[in-house]
Formats: structure tokens, C-alpha cells, sequence
């Protein structure tokens, strides 16, 4: 549950594409270094504005040589910064980009429910992904029969004078950049249809509600997300590159199989924002020692953001405490609430507010009523707010049945609307509709996109 109110941006360089806005920063600072990525702990491979517009612009001229312009194209890379190539090469081309993890035996199903799904006419990947999928093949473990086979081209193979012949792609802002498929973990997956126009204001929403790169303070980043995950690719790809803020990026399997090397990465960089979900945290305290937190300094951390599923005060709090010691500072605490419907993030907290935390009478929340209790009661539930709407986003709680606000005091569903929320689902009319088509029974007002989740307002 959630509590939800609204904020306005406004950045120079406003522009309607992402194309528009990398273009502008490799024209004006070509050389500072956007994404660095960690491999052991250490600088393996970075990116500037300069390289990665040249690359960008090679991977779209090949991509359009092979008349893809308009169709899907699945990204599957492993752990780099290959994937950000691939994903503004498809923009460049005006490709639809479509990230996906790289298929092995556990994601095969889902990464060949996509690719059918999407249609797609090409897996984007590096040489030697390229070449584990086609022995997987050979081996028999790589084949869906209820999907024709797609080419795989390697990225990296690109020759960067490619760039020279690129030709800018009709675009606007409206037209459909990516599809972002949801998680599918009660459901088929489905693509959510996200245009450039969206992916812009999300990402501004985000850049001004996390007050990133204001002077005098210069923040950098750390994040281990995938990169082919909403949170991932939006939060540490998106929001660095159009904030210019540098981003320095790990593998996902680095942070689950050594929590502590995430902490060392903010400690060493000096990051000032980096988060997660509710278990990245949990997973700090309970796998890391007292000899690690020893070598570690938080002090840094100025935003650590945390969202994409429930939020526990008790995981905030145990964090809070066991990395007191290192610096860290409970304000940095920064709750969030988002879905890949409306880009990525709906609402959040205030930079260095910290999270607010709440007690609500259990019994009469399971009756859709809202009741604070005081303290930590033993018939409260504590809840953590979520903050307020960013950007545009107007947030209302509707009652599910009856399709009208909610009065004050009660629990409903989500309903978002603004200009982060999607086109709809891929090829999915009726999903849809019922989705992002909704009206207000009582005022007519719409459309407005239905989260399916439940929170309240409260002041």
C-alpha cells in the first residue's frame, strides 16, 4: 500500500527523443565519461558521450542496411555495456528495441515467448553470445519449435565507420521506441508499448524528484540492475545519461553472489545515489560481516532508492542501524513506487526526508479502511509511504467495484495517468483496453491507467 500529491520539471535542452538528447551531449562534452562498468571490483571497459554516439550511430547503420526500420529487435547481451550500444543503435535506427535477458536453460521459455510475442526479426548480442546460443542450438537446448528462427547479429562485429553513413530515422515523439515486457511471474509476459515520448519525461520526472546534478554537489551513480529491466535500464542507463551523471554499472550476479562488493563499489567510487528492491538490502545484512563493514565508507550515499516490490520498515531499519557505523545515513533512505506500464516510477519521496513510516490498524485495513494507531502496536500493520507523484503523474484511488474515487480515509487501487504512462500492451487490444483505457464511472474522466495495486492517501 502507498501513500501518493505532484511536482513539475523543466531542463534545458528539453528534447522530444533520446536521439535528440545524446546527440546534443556528444556535441557538447564528447569526452566525459558517462558509463564505466566493474568487473572484479575494477574499471573493465567505459563509455563516453563521443564513443557511444559513434557506436550507437554504427550498430543503426548496419540495422537499417538490413531494412529493420520500424520492427522489433531483441537485445540479449551479457553483463556490460554492450547492451546500452545496442539499445541507442535501435533508437538511432529507428528500430523498436526490445531488452530481454540473454537466453540460457532457465530463460529460454521466456526469452522465446518474447521473441514470438514481439515478432521480432533479430537478437542483437556480442560475437561470444552469439556463438554460446548456436552451440546450445547444436546441443538441441536452444530450439522452440512454435518459433521460426530469428538471425543473431553481434554488435561488437560492427565496424564503428559505419557511423559515417547513418542517416537520422523519421521519428517523433510519440513514436514507439521499446517494448519493456513485464516480469510474467502470475501471467505471459506482456510488452508494454513505451514511445520516446515517455521514456523523455520519465526520465526528467526522475532527474528532477532525485535532484540529480545540481551544482554545487555532482552526483555518480552505482547500480547492479539488469539492464534489460525497466529499474535497470531507466534508473541506471536513462537517468545518468540525461542528467550527465557519471553511472558506473555491475553485473547482477556480482551483487547476489557478494552483497558487499555493491557497498564497496559506492564506497570506492564515492557514489552519492544507488539503490535497489526492499531484498537488496536485507541480503547486505544478513551476508555481510563486521569485518567487511569495517573496510566500508557510506558516508557518500546521499540518495539510496528502493522500490520495485514491497517495502519493509524493519528491512530500512535493520540496514540503518548495521551500516550506522560506516556512515550511512537513514535520510538517504529515498522510497519509491513505479510499474512498467507508466515507463518506471509513478511517485517517490523527497531527497534527504528519509522514509516515512506509518502504523495502521490491521483489521481495518483488511476491511479497505484506513485507521493509524499510535506506536509500534501489536494490531498495527507498519506501512512506508511511497511519496507523491513525480513529473505530470496524477495518481487517484479508485474504488475497483464501482469505478469512483475513493473517499479520504479509504483503500483502493492505483489509477495513474500522465505522460510517462504507456501506449498500451503489444497486439493485446483487450488487455489494453481494460488497462490503460479506464474511466471514472461518476465524471467520465479518463483514460487512466490501472495498476491493479492498492494504496490510500494520507496526509
Amino acid at each position: 500500500m502507498s501513500s501518493l500529491a505532484g511536482a513539475h520539471l523543466c531542463l534545458p535542452r528539453a528534447c522530444g527523443d533520446l536521439i535528440s538528447v545524446l546527440r546534443s551531449y556528444a556535441e557538447q562534452s564528447p569526452d566525459q565519461q558517462v558509463f564505466s562498468f566493474l568487473l572484479d571490483g575494477q574499471v573493465e571497459s567505459v563509455l563516453t558521450h563521443s564513443q557511444l554516439d559513434q557506436r550507437a550511430r554504427a550498430v543503426a547503420t548496419r540495422l537499417q542496411d538490413m531494412d529493420l526500420v520500424s520492427q522489433r529487435v531483441l537485445l540479449a547481451y551479457p553483463d556490460g555495456l554492450d547492451f546500452i550500444v545496442g539499445f541507442f543503435g535501435c533508437l538511432y535506427a529507428g528500430c523498436v528495441a526490445v531488452p530481454t535477458c540473454l537466453p540460457h536453460c532457465r530463460t529460454l521459455d521466456r526469452f522465446h515467448a518474447i521473441a514470438a510475442d514481439a515478432r521480432a526479426r533479430l537478437v542483437l548480442s556480442t560475437a561470444t553470445a552469439a556463438a554460446r546460443h548456436l552451440a546450445m542450438i547444436e546441443q538441441g537446448r536452444g530450439r522452440s519449435e512454435s518459433t521460426p528462427p530469428i538471425p543473431w547479429l553481434a554488435s561488437d562485429e560492427i565496424p564503428s565507420a559505419l557511423a559515417e553513413r547513418w542517416a537520422m530515422p523519421e521519428i517523433t515523439a510519440e513514436t514507439l521506441a521499446m517494448l519493456q515486457y513485464t516480469s510474467g511471474s502470475t501471467s505471459q509476459p506482456k510488452g508494454v508499448m513505451v514511445s520516446h515520448s515517455n521514456l523523455v519525461h520519465n526520465t526528467r520526472a526522475i532527474v528532477e524528484a532525485f535532484g540529480m546534478g545540481q551544482k554545487p554537489a555532482k552526483d555518480t551513480g552505482v547500480l547492479w540492475l539488469p539492464t534489460y529491466h525497466d529499474m535497470g535500464l531507466v534508473g541506471g542507463v536513462l537517468v545518468p545519461m540525461l542528467s550527465g551523471v557519471a553511472s558506473v554499472l555491475m553485473a547482477p550476479a556480482a551483487f547476489l553472489q557478494k552483497p558487499v562488493a555493491w557497498l564497496e563499489a559506492i564506497s570506492k567510487h564515492r557514489a552519492t545515489i544507488s539503490g535497489g528492491p526492499n531484498f537488496a538490502y536485507d541480503l547486505c545484512v544478513r551476508r555481510i560481516t563486521d569485518e567487511q563493514r569495517a573496510t566500508l565508507d557510506l558516508s557518500c550515499w546521499r540518495l539510496a532508492f528502493v522500490g520495485a516490490e514491497p517495502i519493509q520498515p524493519e528491512t530500512l531499519e535493520r540496514f540503518a542501524a548495521e551500516f550506522a557505523p560506516c556512515g550511512f545515513n537513514p535520510a538517504a533512505f529515498y522510497p519509491c513506487y513505479g510499474l512498467a506500464e507508466a515507463t518506471l516510477m509513478v511517485s517517490g519521496a523527497v531527497r534527504g526526508s528519509g522514509p516515512t513510516v506509518r502504523a495502521f490498524d490491521d483489521a481495518a485495513l483488511t476491511k479497505n479502511l484506513v485507521a493509524s494507531v499510535a506506536g509500534k502496536s501489536s494490531e498495527g500493520r507498519r506501512l512506508v509511504s511511497c511519496g507523491a507523484p513525480v513529473g505530470d503523474s496524477r495518481v487517484e484511488i479508485v474504488d475497483a467495484q464501482t469505478r469512483t474515487k475513493v473517499v479520504s480515509g479509504r483503500v483502493g487501487e492505483i489509477w495513474v495517468a500522465g505522460s510517462s504512462v504507456g501506449q498500451g500492451y503489444w497486439e493485446a487490444d483487450e488487455q489494453t483496453h481494460r488497462a490503460f483505457n479506464a474511466q471514472l464511472s461518476d465524471t467520465g474522466e479518463g483514460p487512466l491507467l490501472r495498476t491493479g495495486d492498492l494504496g490510500f492517501v494520507f496526509e
